[in-house]
This record gives structure tokens, C-alpha cells and sequence, in this order.
């Protein structure tokens, strides 16, 4: 019997080591998506890119301010469900001086325009209109995964770069 209960407490314990480190995995999605985007405290890379209704943006247009640039696409789950919790920092956020840029890993503007239209999204939006790893924007950025979140300082200094929408909530809080 004593050696029943000492198996038994030994699975249980190595169950519950096992969750613990799911669940510290699963918690930590930074870790495992945001490994290459760019790093805190280096410079934005600037860019020029064409915005949803054919005009020519460039970050450097921003200059001066505090910049949330959302790396999304309309074909995306997760940029789906995020979007809702991004419109509204956006709400709270643009009348205290945060830009926010959509930048849409989309290859097709009518269906970037509906997603804009479905999810209220009325930030700029820009993109290159190329599949996502192919696009020079992902590339300057290190976004491997989408949705991704880039904050520029009013320096043009990377200030956070995360997936994890309230890590951006936390960030524009403090700002307050």
C-alpha cells in the first residue's frame, strides 16, 4: 500500500511538472514567435509603402511621435480575433498622440478593405501586396508571425516588439 501511494504521488507530481511547462510555454508566446522581430532599442527601419488607396506612406512621416505599427493580414485567424482588442487601444490611444499603422501582409487589397471595413479598422493601413515572407517590410522587421506588434519611441527607437496584444496594452498604459 505505502508503495502504491509513493507511485502514486510521483505521478503526480510529474503530471504537474509536465503542465507547469506547458503552460509556461503556451504563456510565453514571445518566445516562441517574436524571437527575430526587431530588437528593443535599435532603430526602426524606415519605409515607404503604398496605403490601401494607393498612396505612397513612409514611417518617417511620423517622426517625433510614439508609433504602433500592427504587422496583420485578413487571411489570418489570429489577426482576426486580435484585431477587435487593436481598434480599441487605437480608440483610446490616437487622441493622446500614439500613431497606429496597419501594415497588411495581404495580397489582395479588396479583401485587406473588407477586413479593414468588418473590424472598424480606421488607422492607416499600408502594404506591399506580396505574400508575407516575400515582403521587404517582414524582412526589415524579423516578423516570422503574424499578428506582431512594433512600438517606435518618439526617437525612432524600437520600444517594444511583441505578439502579445496585451503587452501592448501594458506599454501604452504606462505611457499615461
Amino acid at each position: 500500500m505505502k508503495t502504491m501511494k509513493q507511485l502514486l504521488l510521483a505521478v503526480m507530481v510529474m503530471m504537474t511538472a509536465s503542465v507547469q511547462a506547458q503552460q509556461a510555454e503556451e504563456g510565453d508566446l514571445d518566445a516562441k514567435y517574436a524571437t527575430e522581430l526587431v530588437k528593443v532599442g535599435s532603430v526602426a527601419p524606415d519605409f515607404t509603402m503604398q496605403t490601401i488607396d494607393g498612396k505612397p506612406f513612409s514611417l518617417s512621416e511620423l517622426k517625433g511621435r510614439v508609433v504602433v505599427l500592427d504587422f496583420w493580414a485578413s487571411w489570418c485567424p489570429d489577426c482576426r480575433k486580435e484585431a477587435p482588442a487593436v481598434v480599441e487601444l487605437y480608440k483610446k490611444y490616437s487622441d493622446k498622440g500614439v500613431a497606429f499603422v496597419g501594415v497588411s501582409m495581404d495580397t489582395n487589397v479588396e479583401a485587406w478593405r473588407a477586413a479593414c471595413e468588418k473590424y472598424g479598422i480606421t488607422y492607416p493601413q499600408v502594404s506591399e501586396l506580396k505574400k508575407f515572407h516575400d515582403t521587404e517590410i517582414s524582412k526589415a522587421y524579423g516578423v516570422k508571425w503574424i499578428p506582431s506588434i512594433v512600438v517606435i519611441d518618439q526617437d525612432g527607437k524600437v520600444a517594444l516588439a511583441t505578439v502579445v496584444t496585451e503587452r501592448l496594452a501594458s506599454y501604452l498604459e504606462a505611457l499615461r
